[in-house]
């Protein structure tokens, strides 16, 4: 299969009031290094063979690489035509200079500098979609989206949306302004949302989902290598990660029954949850975008849903998603 033969040909609204986007979505994170080391030449070719395939929503955030995220997609973007491409920008994640978190900032006045950064990084008139990427606990929710609201109305901004936040903050959020789209993390080893009443609020609300590690971060269907920030994830330690590989065994099988990859059964699957989830993916290599397109293809019926659910029910996976510091400033675990 070659990168003109792939289409991306799934489209799905984001919520009642976002934009009618494809589906996979391209995740640009990890074009930034923060899985191992990529080169920018390919990060261009990754875009542009999404693109090309007829991709429209490309997610980033102005912290990935600092910065080099969104400048890497404008200058893959530059000499494209802007309105073929639906972007998604997560703000408020602050670095010290050597790259390491330190917090979030969702004061009304830093949203609209973040803003005017990741404008001009990103080499565009407005954003698509905007949306903070945790929530400030010394900022109400209702001020952090106020003022993202405002910069809708200013034109800056076309939706608004929410990023890893609880089922009582989505409601306050959505009493504020019209969102578009909740991302979080959904998977087959992520299936939190649909206990914690996340996944029943946006549905009940008319708000989008846009998941993401829809691949357990390459847990599932990856080459196993602990590359970058990985090996700091307790789902890749010790026994939880003999655990959840082993997990796998019985979806392996079903994906070599359908004639398809481990990766493309876990992309189906989540879009199979509801009309109203896109899931993002993370591609490194042309020959991911492929798969990608490739998954969108791919349908599963209620014996095969069943027996994926069998295989892997919910809460199956060992090990927070995340290292106990970051779990702590989710506000979607509270």
């Amino acid at each position: 299969m070659t990168t003109h033969e792939i289409r991306f040909s799934t489209n799905r609204q984001l919520g009642k009031n976002g934009p009618t986007v494809t589906s996979p979505a391209l995740g640009g994170m990890s074009l930034s290094g923060v899985y191992g080391a990529v080169d920018d030449e390919e990060g261009v070719r990754v875009i542009h063979a999404y693109v090309d395939a007829g991709g429209t929503l490309i997610d980033t955030g102005d912290f990935y690489g600092a910065g080099h995220n969104e400048m890497l997609i404008a200058r893959a973007l530059r000499e494209r035509n802007r309105d073929d491409v639906v972007l998604s920008v997560k703000f408020g994640a602050l670095l010290t200079p050597v790259g390491m978190p330190a917090g979030f900032d969702g004061r009304p006045e830093a949203v609209k500098s973040f803003l005017t950064y990741s404008l001009q990084r990103l080499g565009t008139d407005h954003i698509d979609i905007y949306r903070p990427a945790r929530v400030d606990p010394q900022v109400p929710i209702e001020e952090t989206v106020g003022a993202v609201q405002e910069l809708v109305e200013a034109g800056y901004v076309r939706h608004v949306g929410l990023s890893e936040v609880s089922a009582d903050t989505i409601r306050r959020a959505a009493a504020v302004a019209p969102i578009s789209d909740l991302q979080i993390e959904y998977s087959l080893l992520s299936r939190g949302i649909e206990t914690n009443g996340i996944l029943d609020t946006c549905r009940e609300l008319g708000i989008g989902i846009t998941a993401y590690s829809v691949l357990g971060r390459g847990l599932i269907g990856g080459s196993g290598a602990l590359g970058g920030s990985l090996a700091l994830m307790p789902r890749f330690q010790g026994d939880n990660l003999d655990h959840n590989r082993a997990l796998l065994t019985t979806l392996e099988e079903i994906a070599a029954d359908k004639g398809i990859t481990l990766a493309q059964l876990a992309i189906a699957w989540v879009a199979a949850r509801g009309e109203h989830i896109v899931p993002v993916i993370g591609s490194r290599r042309v020959s991911q975008v492929e798969s990608m397109a490739g998954a969108n293809a791919v349908t599963l019926d209620e014996a095969e849903l069943a027996r994926i659910d069998a295989a892997v029910p919910v809460g199956a996976a060992r090990g927070d998603r995340y290292p106990t510091r970051f779990m702590d400033q989710l506000d979607s675990e509270r």
